[in-house]
């Protein structure tokens, strides 16, 4: 069982594409370059269950790969950064909760990437203390990326929060692929 585990961030982030995929397809009006990817759950949506009980779903898959990762770690810094990935499963869970529209949108949104980028950093301070050499380079990118990422993230003028929103996504599929080849060589 535990096996399977280790899929889960790389389930996670295929199950939060599908559920993109599949809400842009029942909302012709979407434009990526126009809205925000949660409007596909808000109120002028068709269908905005597919998006929002997607986002939970998904939120829960990254739930048991936090705990996954907490058990897997090697030091304090990896279950630090397992428990702010375990935070950002309940804002993103949140997400859904609380769609486009609602009073507390922005701020669990928001945070769903601060909490993600937190838990890569952590991730990466904890790889750097690694013994393993080429843990502590990919330490290195880890920590480069969460300081990064946001920096470009806040500078870029973005045509749209779709298109930052996807940027994000980005960062953290390329941070699961990496733990993932980290983690299981």
């Amino acid at each position: 069982m535990l096996q399977t585990l280790r899929y889960a961030g790389i389930a996670a982030a295929v199950l939060a594409w599908i559920v993109i995929a599949v809400s842009i397809s029942r909302n012709p009006w979407f434009d990526l370059f126009e809205h925000a990817l949660s409007d596909l759950g808000g109120p002028q949506a068709s269908s905005p269950w597919i998006y929002n009980l997607g986002l939970i779903s998904v939120a829960l898959v990254v739930l048991v790969y936090s705990m996954y990762l907490a058990y897997v770690s090697t030091n304090k810094m990896e279950v630090i950064g397992s428990a702010f990935l375990l935070i950002a499963a309940i804002f993103l869970a949140l997400i859904g909760v609380f769609p486009a529209g609602t009073r507390p949108h922005t701020f669990v949104s928001t945070w769903f990437f601060i909490q993600m980028d937190l838990a890569i950093a952590s991730w990466g301070i904890g790889l750097i203390l690694r013994k393993d050499r080429s843990a502590r380079h990919v330490g290195y990118i880890f920590t480069t990326l969460a300081i990064a990422s946001p920096i470009i993230a806040l500078a870029i003028d973005w045509p749209s929060v779709a298109i930052q929103e996807v940027f994000g996504i980005i960062v953290i599929d390329l941070w699961v692929a990496l733990m993932y080849i980290t983690i299981h060589r």
